[in-house]
């Protein structure tokens, strides 16, 4: 008498109530999952340093030269190894995978993939690789999202509510911070604040945030005296740092794609590379172990207002390039901690600065530092919102609301009108994927040309006459012909438009035109390869109601057509699509 899988998938499309039954087993599940990367961390971390825990720094420090730079390279080499042999597609997934994913694959995320990308941050970061946990954590949680989601045969919009919710609970247990976890999953990964899909995610962000809580207990990340704005004379200082963070979350990103260029340039094979990237950020680590690792400890510390001037302006351009270094050469990683890091540097750095010239009216340094985390992380992350939440759960400090929302605000404005993205979707950009333009146009970009174009086609030759040209019309009475020589090479296109001048009789030439008379050229053409997005900008460029699609770009013969009509059904169905995912 128990229920059918078949009856339990018509439950799964149709009853919002077991989507949400859904989101909270999505909600462990993410969280189980995330508190075992921490796990495997911290093992790695005991088995490469001899300890296992936050305070990685401290104990770098008493360990002799060769130790710092040994760890670090044959780190390397084992990543190099992962990502030669086992990684699909020769490197590890992370959040912008994700995103693209929820833009361009309807929330499928391959479960090697995410095994594969957990395992090589584990790797990464308990060798001391210069990156964040939180990415992997988001890629691991998308992850089981998708199996669940697939597994049930679920349609898109399910699919991409699941998403959501794995990502939520991701962020939830990484940091404790529910709220931030579900506007992190709207804002970053699903791209909508629809209802049908803000329940679940709220679900799976609690269910996140009490494992993390039965398990770690309650309490913010940093624990630090609460502060105060002193005085709303600061507003133009916090303005100022939001504008300064700006600046170093564009050298930050920069710094990364640096790296990545210059590997792909001098074409390094990819185990050199790693154990090369290892390598120099151990020599960094001589100086400033600080940068080893998700480096929490000297976070709190800056938070705490325990460090110098000084070294806190040295870890701000240390840990941009250790980190710079270990992402651009291939170790696996995210970018949230580190934004962190650099921002709470910067903001201690800063919020000296600050008080030294009006210490009755200033906040304390470290106040400058909550607000220097939040501006280079939401800049960074293009997430201001939930970055502005993560910063308050992380610090349990909301009497600086004013004061982290202009800086955040202010920096993620800055950097917007330089770059124009976020980290993520520059990442993606750097592939060919360009998500901007709305949910259809991500949709057309997912399709190609060969998909909707037609082999059938009408064609003319260069010498045929008006007669010949009316008789063709029999045939074809939409009008529309390429032109084509004796080598089936496209000399150019008539449509109706070319011969109604002839047809109506408003020219009476003494002699007949051909149909080499009658044709124009065009703008462009297309080939099968491009996408739909292509074919949309190309057709908004003609007049024309169709486009020849040649075999590619060396070959002049003619593979088909692409008619206006084919397109505009292809763009409303992505336009459905897109609205079929916010209800």
């Amino acid at each position: 008498m128990g229920i059918t899988r078949k009856r339990l998938i018509g439950m799964v499309r149709n009853e919002q109530t077991t989507l949400a039954l859904l989101a909270v087993v999505i909600g462990l599940a993410a969280a189980l999952g995330c508190i075992a990367l921490r796990y495997a961390i911290s093992g790695t971390q005991y088995v490469s340093w001899g300890m296992a825990g936050e305070r990685l720094a401290s104990h770098v420090a008493e360990l002799s030269w060769w130790v710092i730079l040994m760890v670090p390279t044959l780190g390397g080499l084992a990543v190099g190894l992962l990502r030669r042999y086992v990684a699909s597609d020769r490197r590890f997934h992370a959040v912008a995978d994700v995103v693209e994913a929820s833009a361009l694959r309807g929330g499928r995320v391959g479960v090697r993939d995410g095994l594969v990308a957990a395992a090589g941050s584990a790797l990464s970061l308990g060798v001391g690789g210069s990156a964040g946990r939180e990415g992997p954590a988001v890629h691991l949680g998308a992850m089981f999202s998708s199996l669940l989601a697939q597994r049930f045969g679920l349609q898109r919009s399910a699919t991409m509510t699941l998403l959501g919710c794995g990502v939520a609970s991701a962020v939830a247990t990484s940091f404790n911070a529910p709220i931030a976890g579900v506007f992190f999953a709207l804002e970053v990964v699903v791209g909508h604040y629809g209802l049908t899909a803000f329940a679940p995610v709220v679900l799976a962000s609690v269910v996140g945030t009490i494992v993390t809580r039965i398990h770690y207990g309650d309490f913010p990340a940093f624990i630090m005296e609460a502060h105060v704005l002193v005085s709303f004379w600061e507003i133009p200082a916090f303005a100022m740092l939001g504008i300064v963070a700006a600046g170093v979350a564009w050298v930050f990103m920069y710094g990364i794609t640096l790296v990545q260029d210059a590997v792909a340039h001098w074409k390094i094979p990819i185990v050199a590379a790693t154990m090369g990237g290892g390598l120099l950020v151990g020599l960094i680590a001589l100086v400033l172990p600080e940068v080893l690792g998700v480096g929490y400890e000297a976070t709190d510390l800056a938070l705490h207002g325990s460090l110098g001037f000084a070294l806190m302006v040295a870890l701000v351009l240390g840990k941009i390039v250790a980190t710079s270094i270990t992402l651009g050469s291939g170790f696996g990683g995210g970018v949230f901690s580190p934004s962190l890091f650099v921002g709470a540097m910067l903001g201690g750095a800063f919020g000296m600065v600050a008080v030294s010239l009006g210490p009755e009216s200033a906040s304390p340094h470290t106040a400058y530092a909550i607000v220097g985390m939040a501006a280079v992380a939401g800049a960074v992350l293009g997430a201001p919102i939930s970055t502005i939440l993560i910063v308050f759960e992380l610090t349990a400090n909301f009497d600086l609301t004013i004061a982290v929302m202009i800086g955040a605000a202010l920096a993620s404005l800055v950097t917007n009108h330089v770059l124009g993205r976020s980290f993520f979707r520059w990442s993606l950009e750097r592939r060919g994927i360009d998500l901007s333009g709305g949910r259809a146009r991500q949709l057309l970009s997912a399709r190609s040309v060969a998909s909707v174009m037609t082999s059938s086609y009408a064609s003319l030759n260069p010498g045929d006459d008006l007669s010949a040209i009316r008789t063709a019309l029999i045939r074809n009475p939409e009008g529309n012909f390429v032109v084509l020589d004796d080598d089936g090479a496209l000399v150019g296109v008539v449509t109706m438009e070319d011969l109604k001048p002839w047809l109506l009789g408003e020219r009476t030439d003494d002699k007949p035109p051909t149909a080499r008379e009658v044709c124009h050229g065009l703008v462009r053409t297309l080939i099968p390869g491009d996408n739909l997005k292509t074919a949309l900008d190309a057709m908004a460029q003609s007049d024309d109601s169709f486009l020849p699609v040649m075999k590619n770009n060396e070959d002049p013969d003619i593979a088909g057509i692409l008619t206006q009509s084919a397109m505009l059904m292809a763009h409303n169905r992505a336009l459905a699509d897109a609205a079929e995912d916010r209800d």
